[in-house]
């Protein structure tokens, strides 16, 4: 099975090895078109929407890596915060890593624990809150990434 990810969008395979040929054709240079790890320094601070201030420190994604395709962040919500309904055009993936995040949706109510996780898919209405007076941290992965424009957030 072609490897899916690590060299490009949709690339299967490992990248080749290419022969560079002085003008003498006496020496040459063995050069990998391999791409290299990129180091992402520091998350950026993103604006949260919300009825209390939510921390969102986004690594990657539209804002801090230029990343279209995926979205990483981590979010630190406090106890009492909920955020607008919207019906995302990206599918969210979230780890919570400490408390209890909220997840309603149209078919219902989760309460995700720290070391549970959830998905909500495209396209679904989804609102989060953290419940719980200690509030909720946790690691989001939006595919594609999140923007504020495919949120759809609902109308205050």
């Amino acid at each position: 099975m072609p490897l899916q990810s690590g060299y490009g969008r949709g690339c299967g395979e490992a990248p080749a090895a290419t022969l560079l040929f002085s003008d003498s054709f006496t020496s040459f240079q063995k050069v990998l078109r391999a791409p290299m790890p990129k180091l992402i320094p520091r998350a950026k601070l993103i604006p949260a929407a919300g009825t209390k201030p939510k921390r969102i420190e986004e690594f990657f994604g539209r804002a801090n890596s230029g990343e279209g395709s995926v979205s990483i962040a981590r979010m630190q919500s406090p106890g009492g915060w909920i955020e607008p309904g919207q019906t995302p055009e990206f599918d969210e993936y979230t780890v919570v890593l400490e408390g209890v995040l909220r997840v309603e949706s149209k078919a219902g109510v989760l309460d995700v624990r720290a070391g549970q996780a959830v998905l909500v898919q495209c396209g679904e209405w989804v609102r989060y809150s953290t419940p719980e007076p200690e509030g909720a941290q946790y690691v989001a992965v939006c595919l594609p990434a999140f923007s504020l424009e495919s949120a759809h957030r609902d109308a205050p």
